[in-house]
């Protein structure tokens, strides 16, 4: 993306980026985060159904190709573009790690990938993750006996 769209994805007080591990088939942004990056033009309208994880399947609005800047490495990448609502801003899926060289560990939470001056790694921010992964527990309502 470009240093302006990097710098909007990140800086907004949603959660940004998201890589998910190599799980996911797609590139993915909000219909929301084009439209205020001003960039609805660019779209262009292609209709497929992505399957989630939870495999609820949603109806993309349409295409657009941004250049992902990550540490100086920059690259053209595909999104699909959707109206529904998902965790994240953007998700970096397995078309940008496989253009990036990359290598994930989900359980050190890093991604390694060549860069012109060498291996470049980026850390995950665990808290963000542990937060995520919360399990809410309700508690249980006591039993009355009749």
């Amino acid at each position: 993306m470009s240093d302006s769209v990097n710098n909007y994805l990140e800086n907004r007080e949603e959660n940004g980026v998201d890589v998910p591990g190599a799980g996911s088939s797609a590139n993915v942004i909000k219909s929301k985060i084009v439209e205020q990056l001003g960039l609805l033009n660019q779209v262009v309208p292609a209709s497929r159904v992505l399957h989630g994880f939870n495999m609820a399947g949603e109806i993309t609005k349409g295409e657009i190709v941004l250049s992902v800047d990550v540490f100086g490495t920059v690259q053209n990448n595909k999104f699909h573009i959707i109206i529904g609502d998902m965790r994240y801003n953007a998700l970096l899926g397995r078309p940008w790690i496989h253009s990036m060289r990359a290598v994930l560990s989900t359980l050190h939470q890093m991604i390694i990938f060549p860069a012109k001056d060498g291996i470049t790694t980026i850390y995950g921010e665990q808290h963000m993750e542990k937060e995520m992964f919360v399990v809410y527990q309700e508690t249980p309502s006591p039993c009355t006996r009749w």
